[in-house]
């Protein structure tokens, strides 16, 4: 059990509505509690990745040194342990550094109260990533729309329909509602895509159209990603959309397309006809084929200039 060190939340009052800040601040410290590790549950499906980089190694050793200057934020759960709403990273640092107790403050929040106050004490952070934008923003507009509040999402990247939600959202973040629709869509993507996202190799837009296609066909188009080391561009991605959609996005149409030129692929040799096809190993991409030719070539260069030393040696 938790080392108690006053009584729990709550309802503000009209003295707690007229006191001093050294007067509230006061009282919250009432509600920090030193809890073990092993009672305290992450949130569930936390959307914020927690890393073991080294910003996470320099929080251990600052928390090793100096404890959990910040609390981290926790709500009780029904069976007794506590829910971490706010402090995953400080909760990690203080496992790394051979801690076990975790400073918190204990509130009351339902759970749409508590999904909502996770999703904006983390947007605090620095770097944020789309993917972790992408499942935020679908949890907060959940948590309102179960709250009351319209949230007509419709199937549109750049909506027709807007519901008051959304909106709210937006301006809470700086986002246009437009741009929270399209970071939800990315929560469709295989997550095989949704990294490439993460790592910027694919952009927000081409990504939200790969959204709409069967993920099925999503993992089609990344096995041909990685075969040929390119990503589509917003127009390509747009086709293989509409081609899904019609049912002809076949895994020779998606070569076809991903293969056309563009600014995110080097220049190719293309050989047509089966002469040159046969020449290939058949596990070899058409990405290598350059290589492969060019390899073989110097191999041949090589040749004849030995056969051409031996001739004159004669």
């Amino acid at each position: 059990m938790p080392n108690e060190k006053s009584v729990g939340m709550r309802l503000p009052s009209i003295d707690d509505l007229f006191s001093s800040q050294e007067e509230r601040d006061d009282a919250k410290l009432k509600r920090i509690y030193d809890i073990p590790l092993l009672e305290i549950d992450p949130f569930p499906e936390h959307p914020f990745k927690v890393q073991d980089d080294e910003d996470m190694m320099n929080l251990a050793e600052s928390i090793k040194a100096n404890g959990v200057l910040t609390p981290a934020t926790v709500r009780k759960k029904e069976d007794g342990r506590y829910e971490l709403l706010s402090g995953h990273r400080r909760m990690r640092a203080c496992e790394i550094a051979g801690l076990d107790t975790l400073r918190c403050e204990v509130v009351e929040m339902t759970r749409d109260e508590a999904t909502v106050f996770m999703v904006e004490s983390n947007f605090q952070r620095t770097k944020i990533l789309p993917s972790e934008k992408a499942f935020a923003y679908r949890m907060r507009l959940e948590a309102m729309k179960r709250q009351g509040q319209r949230s007509d999402l419709t199937t549109s990247p750049v909506a027709t329909k807007f519901g008051r939600s959304d909106k709210e959202l937006g301006e809470k973040v700086g986002e246009s509602k437009d741009q929270v629709r399209r970071y939800i869509r990315l929560t469709e993507l295989i997550p095989e895509l949704l990294d490439l996202v993460d790592e910027g190799q694919i952009a927000l837009r081409p990504a939200v159209e790969l959204s709409y296609i069967p993920k099925l066909k999503q993992g089609e188009i990344w096995q041909r990603i990685e075969l040929e080391q390119c990503t589509p561009s917003h127009a390509q991605a747009i086709r293989m959309r509409r081609l899904a959609e019609e049912g002809k996005l076949a895994p020779e149409v998606i070569e076809a397309i991903m293969l056309e030129e563009k600014p995110n692929q080097r220049e190719r040799i293309v050989l047509r006809g089966d002469r040159f096809k046969n020449l290939f190993p058949s596990d070899l991409p058409i990405s290598k084929r350059e290589d492969y030719i060019a390899a073989a070539m110097e191999f041949y260069g090589r040749h004849r200039q030995r056969q051409r030393e031996r001739d004159d040696a004669r």
